[in-house]
């Protein structure tokens, strides 16, 4: 409960705010800064700068789930209510990777105006996009305005899994901060099983993928109100502060004063501590403008685009959007009937996805980063190795077969899923950080559309089984990665992880 002492902090807030000079993307709406040595933070400090941008990844997994949907309805004579509803493979295709191309060019541009935009913008720019996406998507009269819309939403797609998993990282206590970057996974997965679950009701409906798609509507909207009521990353405006040349004193007082009054249970002191170890992260600066391309490769941002990049890249090479892609043929060999239930076998798998995300989140600020990797990935090892073996010795037994792809799900969302997005979060210093990011989030989504794209190819000339063996040997390699380069950054504050693994 905040006290009469805290009045005449928070009624200047407002003067500080519009007396910033450049910076003018401040306003008065709590901010949270995570702090080095307390627990004492309120869970609205926890929540309510977690769950608006984790709400892009809701619509991210949404649009996977609701796409699986929403192309089955689009190619039927009786339910798509359109005229063009036969298409070819080719345009198949491109519906559903459109967004993941969309998501291609949200990446680029990301590393071209996020650090001038700062990440509340830019959250706020992606849920214009998914929206409009969705719209557009929604109404489409033709198959071209259909595949602008799912790019738009893509765009919104790229954008929203850069900025949110820094704005979360940057405005979460430490103590919790990789159980939250960690929960927005959860929320990718929840997205999916959403999109799943309203696909299955809709896919059978006259036009149901207009009203499966245009269904995330509401949360787009919900995503880019809530982001417009919060205020920008502290650590942000005192980059901008030092880069543009702002007024340092006032911005520092009103980033005293909304820790302030966000942490009624916390001393001014503490804040004023906080906000003096960021200045010291950034002292170095001095008076030097904005970071170019070429520092992303060199010093510390080079370890940690090492660390970064190699993650989201073997997360993607290791077969994950390919070992799903077999799901129904493994169920239906097992005696489920997946050609005709598709859709809940696919709610089935998300559950399963669900849950084991879930048990990361749970134990990831306890057993750590290294952990979860090294164990999920000896799974995922093993899963593909199943895999193999039963596409080229063991068909007989279907059972291998599922437990292979029950355990490599399992295994990759307590490891390579939560865990990829947490540590590209965390590891890139500040005044890198938004363009380094980019830079991992255009290599996972640029890995995602190569795998995407060459898997059939690859399984037409070497087989499912050799294919399956060859993510074993990626997979194997990916464990010698995190054995020897990845750090352990438990516990740690942004500036201790800088300053003690990089």
């Amino acid at each position: 409960m905040a006290s009469d002492h805290q009045q005449p902090v928070l009624s200047s807030l407002g003067k500080v705010g519009h007396s910033s000079g450049e910076i003018d993307d401040v306003e008065e709406p709590l901010v949270s800064v995570e702090f080095k040595n307390s627990e004492n933070f309120s869970a609205r400090a926890a929540i309510l700068p977690f769950l608006f941008p984790a709400l892009g990844g809701l619509l991210y997994g949404y649009d996977i789930g609701a796409t699986s949907c929403a192309t089955i309805s689009l190619q039927s004579a009786t339910s798509s209510g359109i005229s063009w509803y036969n298409l070819s493979s080719v345009e198949v295709g491109l519906v559903t990777s459109g967004s993941l191309y969309g998501a291609l060019i949200g990446s680029v541009l990301a590393f071209s105006v996020a650090d001038f935009l700062g990440r509340r913008r830019e959250l706020i720019l992606s849920a214009v996009m998914y929206l409009v996406g969705a719209i557009v998507t929604g109404i489409a009269p033709n198959f071209a305005i259909l595949i602008i819309g799912r790019f738009i939403s893509g765009t919104g797609i790229g954008l929203a899994m850069h900025a949110a998993p820094m704005y979360i990282a940057e405005t979460s206590p430490s103590k919790i901060r990789g159980q939250l970057i960690s929960l927005k996974e959860f929320f990718i997965v929840l997205g999916m099983v959403v999109g799943y679950s309203i696909g299955s009701l809709l896919v059978e409906v006259v036009a149901g993928w207009r009203y499966i798609y245009a269904a995330n509507t509401p949360i787009a909207f919900v995503m880019g109100v809530g982001m417009w009521w919060l205020p920008s990353s502290p650590r942000w405006l005192l980059l901008c502060a030092i880069q543009r040349k702002g007024n340092m004193a006032e911005l520092k007082e009103h980033a005293i004063s909304c820790l302030y009054r966000l942490r009624g249970a916390v001393i001014r002191e503490k804040a004023s501590e906080e906000v003096d170890e960021i200045l010291d992260e950034l002292s170095f600066l001095g008076e030097s403008e904005e970071a170019t391309i070429g520092e992303i490769f060199q010093g510390k941002c080079l370890k940690a685009l090492i660390i970064g990049a190699g993650l989201v890249l073997f997360q993607q090479i290791t077969g994950q959007p390919s070992v799903l892609y077999y799901a129904p043929s493994i169920f239906q060999s097992a005696g489920f009937s997946a050609a005709s239930d598709a859709t809940r076998v696919s709610i089935l798998l998300g559950l399963l996805k669900l849950f084991m995300t879930g048990a990361a989140v749970l134990v990831v600020d306890r057993l750590g980063r290294r952990p979860l990797l090294l164990g999920g990935v000896s799974g995922i090892v093993i899963s593909l190795f199943l895999l193999g073996s039963y596409y080229l010795f063991l068909g007989h037994e279907p059972v291998v077969a599922v437990v292979a792809l029950l355990l490599y799900v399992g295994s990759y969302q307590l490891s390579f899923g939560p865990i990829g997005w947490l540590m590209i979060s965390e590891v890139f210093p500040l005044r890198l950080r938004g363009r380094g990011l980019s830079i991992a989030v255009l290599v996972n989504f640029g890995a995602n559309a190569l795998v995407t794209f060459a898997f059939s190819p690859l399984k037409e000339l070497l087989g499912a089984g050799i294919l399956f063996f060859i993510f074993g040997v990626i997979a194997i390699l990916s464990l010698v990665f995190i054995f020897f380069i990845v750090p352990e950054t438990k516990g740690l504050t942004l500036e201790e992880i800088e300053a003690k693994c990089l």
